[in-house]
């Protein structure tokens, strides 16, 4: 035989021996599931083990049937098997049936236990556990190596936890799991990640439980390439290696066990191990070039998206002689905006190509469409008019804003979409639309009762607070409006639209501005008039949005029948002459309305749209007084009298004040 041939041979070869040794490797591997046992009571009868294995032995033969989770009930015993979302059946089942004889092993005679794998999770107790989210137990497992840069890895791998955590909580009632990968660095490296919760979690309590492990991740693992932290109901992995579609790869690394009567045998890991590795890096040397390849393709790919938004923003910015990354923006990193980046096809295919029967509203700067993702989940996509000169600002300013704010009275930002000409900003999708829609309605209006309104207004308060005080960064929103406040499927309120909203630095107490833009009706008369605006301006507008939740009417529309007159100043009088229940609480209310709550709302609500922008309390304040009824609430003072020259366009509907060449956009507003 010729030497040119054996060398072929023998390298297929030594590749199949390879090969044939890593399966070995793999079927002699130790178990390296993560085990916890509570020992809160033990139980030793032959009933209750029996009673247990019947809840355990259905688990196999149902889960994979049932979307990757099943529970079981037999006895006072119930137990659940959660497989990882993306696998396939047959990894489902097998995984949750070779989990069952070690769990039972590991923890005999415990009367609640659990065991994690990478493919799937087991668990068993003898209280109630379905929609109940525990803490009972948490662990986590992380690689020991440490990034060069921590705050900038940091930074791209929450915004990856973030979507991660929105899109699991927004799962359904089958499946709540989310996988995705972000880039950092200059050399644009990638992080994998998955979150999942057991879909028997409602959304919020899937979304705290996931809040949970991204904050445990902070705590254990601060720049470490990979790591995962698991609970009963929830877990988050994240690694700088591809392993979403691993078929179940072993832990990062074998931590100690919880339970004190799991052992391992070393001398049989180490071989094992050992073998692996070598083998391991064979196979690396033999894809090395084709990884280089399908890299170099993919980091051109990142490159021309993060170009797009960055071409975007030098434009705008050059364009209106403005800096829309301005007062801490720049801070958060461009990488982690890029890290929001959907694809039109994506999108395309979740509204149906923005098919006309899926579009749930028109906004100042373009239609709203319902989609559904390839996962299920739904969400409103904002399509920005290509007509509209006001499209590119908000979306850049909304993008950037959105990426560091989550709170659960702020509408969720999931990413964005810049391709070609079209401009795409996707949102949590909030099923029961804009307050407006509700309160404006006499055939609506009576879907929300005082009970309803009067959560709705701790929920926007909650909101401001987040924005004024609590964010990383300090937020103005400019366009408080009850169009502005959508409501979930419990009715709860969210603020959205921030793309008027400024950041102005956490010392800084107001800011001058020639460009003004907002809401007639909603916005203070320092601003208006003088383009002043500060934290106040946006307590004003959240005191017209208590007047007009109250009373459901609108304050742009508000007028008696001698002179125009706007809906604060009205509220004002009927409340200094002591008929404020009679003449303004929104007739469908007396039945269910407590008259203490009311009053004391159309106070707060008038003490915020004072003139004095020093009277005005700040939003702690307000939630202060809505919650404390010990509290003596002031008096306030007359709200301020400025109406446009003419009436007719002050009662025109509410819209956002559109620019002008010269950037001076209210000039028709005068005192009275």
């Amino acid at each position: 035989m010729e030497t040119k041939s054996i060398k072929p041979f023998l390298f297929l070869l030594l590749l199949q021996l390879l090969i044939n040794t890593l399966h070995l490797a793999i079927a002699q591997a130790p178990d390296f599931g993560i085990y916890a046992c509570r020992n809160n009571g033990n139980f030793t009868s032959t009933t209750y083990q029996q009673t247990l294995e019947s809840a355990l032995n259905s688990l196999p033969g149902n889960v994979a049937n049932h979307g990757g989770f099943y529970h079981s009930s037999a006895g006072n015993i119930t137990a659940t098997a959660l497989c990882r979302g993306n696998i396939g059946p047959n990894p489902c089942e097998d995984c949750v049936k070779n989990s069952i004889p070690s769990l039972r092993r590991t923890c005999h005679n415990h009367k609640e236990a659990a065991v994690w794998y990478s493919d799937c999770m087991v668990r068993y107790s003898d209280r109630k556990i379905l929609g109940v989210v525990d803490n009972w137990i948490s662990g986590n497992l992380s690689n020991t190596a440490v990034v060069a840069d921590v705050s900038e890895f940091n930074k791209a791998l929450s915004n990856l936890t973030t979507r991660l955590q929105a899109e699991a909580a927004g799962g359904d009632s089958v499946r709540k799991f989310a996988s995705g990968n972000v880039t950092w660095g200059p050399d644009l490296l990638t992080i994998y990640g998955v979150s999942q919760c057991s879909p028997d979690l409602s959304r919020d309590q899937c979304d705290k439980c996931i809040n949970g492990t991204i904050i445990g991740i902070h705590d254990c693992c601060s720049g470490r390439v990979a790591a995962r932290v698991f609970t009963p109901n929830c877990f988050l992995r994240y690694s700088n290696e591809h392993f979403l579609n691993d078929g179940g790869a072993p832990p990062i690394s074998a931590p100690s066990p919880p339970s004190p009567g799991r052992k391992r045998n070393a001398s049989k890991i180490i071989p094992i191990i050992v073998s692996a590795a070598c083998v391991s890096i064979g196979l690396i040397a033999i894809s090395f070039w084709f990884f280089v390849a399908k890299k170099r393709k993919s980091d051109v790919t990142k490159k021309e998206t993060g170009n797009a938004f960055s071409s975007l923003l030098m434009t705008e910015n050059q364009k209106h002689s403005a800096n829309l990354t301005e007062a801490g923006s720049v801070e958060m990193g461009m990488g982690s905006v890029h890290s929001l980046q959907f694809d039109l096809a994506t999108i395309e295919a979740a509204t149906k190509n923005f098919f006309v029967e899926n579009k749930i509203g028109e906004g100042g700067f373009g239609p709203v469409y319902k989609g559904v993702l390839a996962n299920g989940m739904e969400i409103a996509v904002k399509r920005l008019s290509k007509s509209s000169g006001q499209g590119s600002q908000e979306f850049i300013n909304e993008v950037i804003l959105m990426v560091k704010l989550q709170h659960r009275n702020l509408v969720r930002l999931l990413g964005f979409c810049l391709d070609e000409d079209e401009k795409l900003l996707i949102y949590e999708y909030v099923s029961n639309k804009s307050l407006d829609y509700f309160l404006f309605d006499r055939n609506r209006c009576g879907h929300l009762d005082w009970p309803k309104r009067y959560k709705i207004i701790g929920g926007i308060a909650r909101g401001m607070l987040y924005l004024h005080e609590d964010s990383r960064l300090r937020i103005i929103h400019r366009d408080l409006k009850v169009s502005n406040i959508l409501l979930d499927d419990d009715m709860n309120a969210k603020i959205s639209d921030f793309g008027l909203a400024r950041i102005i630095g956490v010392d800084q107490i107001d800011v001058n501005t020639n460009r003004i833009v907002g809401t007639y009706g909603y916005m203070a008369p320092e601003y208006a008039m003088h383009g002043h605006f500060s934290v106040k301006s946006d307590v004003f507008a959240f005191g017209v949005v208590v007047l007009e939740i109250i009373t459901g009417r609108k304050s742009t529309r508000f007028y008696d029948q001698d002179k125009p007159e706007d809906l604060p100043h009205f509220a004002w009088k009927k409340w200094r002459e002591g008929i404020a229940m009679e003449e303004l609480l929104d007739p469908t209310l007396f039945e269910t309305c407590c008259e203490d709550e009311v009053m004391r709302c159309i106070n707060i609500g008038l003490l915020c749209v004072q003139e004095d922008v020093d009277a005005r309390p700040n939003m702690a304040n307000v939630l202060n007084l809505l919650n404390n009824y010990s509290i003596t609430l002031p008096t306030p003072t007359t709200p301020p009298r400025y109406l446009p020259k003419t009436p007719a366009s002050y009662f025109s509907s509410s819209v956002s004040i559109p620019r002008s060449t010269d950037e001076s956009l209210i000039t028709e507003v005068g005192p009275r």
